[in-house]
């Protein structure tokens, strides 16, 4: 009886070999574990009034902000925060460059973000586009935006106030940490570029 069981052991066990191999070998491919579909193709125009694709970052370790050029605190304090992040880069910052999305392209012309801009470091680029552009911008990346109504017909945006770090390939890397100094924030950025 033993000796009957030795085969059919054998043969159960290649059975479950085969079937598992088979099942790993016609699994569809998937992205790896832990990188969210943040990201995508989007065209703007800039701060000069040229188009811009994502394309156009590609290359280099970059980032992306959303925001509006009416922001009354958050807006301005990380586009600074990112100023002081380049700098303390030094030369290792020397190809990234920065997205800085209007969530407000009613008020967000390229005049109005050249000027915003003017203040900061200048490999921020300001993007903007009709309000079908920006909302697929906003997609793509899974940013958050909503006009509130304010006094006298006046309204702010509420947004999401993340800076997405993207690498080379256009991928989501995760989101730069400003709670800390300049120089902590650009030494752990500097291993990601």
């Amino acid at each position: 009886m033993r000796r009957a069981l030795i085969p059919l052991l054998a043969f159960c066990l290649g059975l479950v070999g085969i079937t598992g191999a088979a099942v790993f070998a016609f699994m569809p491919e998937k992205a790896p574990v832990g990188v969210p579909g943040v990201g995508g193709p989007f065209t703007l125009v800039d701060q000069d009034g040229r188009t811009v694709t994502e394309r156009d970052f590609a290359g280099a370790t970059h980032l992306v902000f959303f925001g509006f050029t009416h922001c009354p605190d958050v807006c301005p304090t990380t586009l600074q925060q990112v100023s002081d992040v380049l700098a303390a880069l030094g030369p290792k910052a020397a190809h990234m460059r920065v997205a800085f999305v209007t969530v407000d392209p009613e008020r967000d012309d390229p005049a109005s973000l050249k000027t915003y801009l003017s203040s900061f470091d200048p490999r921020i680029t300001g993007l903007t586009g009709s309000p079908e552009q920006v909302a697929a911008a906003e997609k793509a990346y899974r940013a958050f935006a909503r006009k509130v109504p304010g006094k006298d017909g006046d309204y702010t945006m509420e947004h999401t106030a993340l800076v997405y770090v993207m690498d080379a390939q256009n991928r989501f890397l995760g989101a730069l940490d400003l709670s800390r100094p300049a120089a902590d924030t650009a030494a752990q950025l500097a291993k990601r570029i």
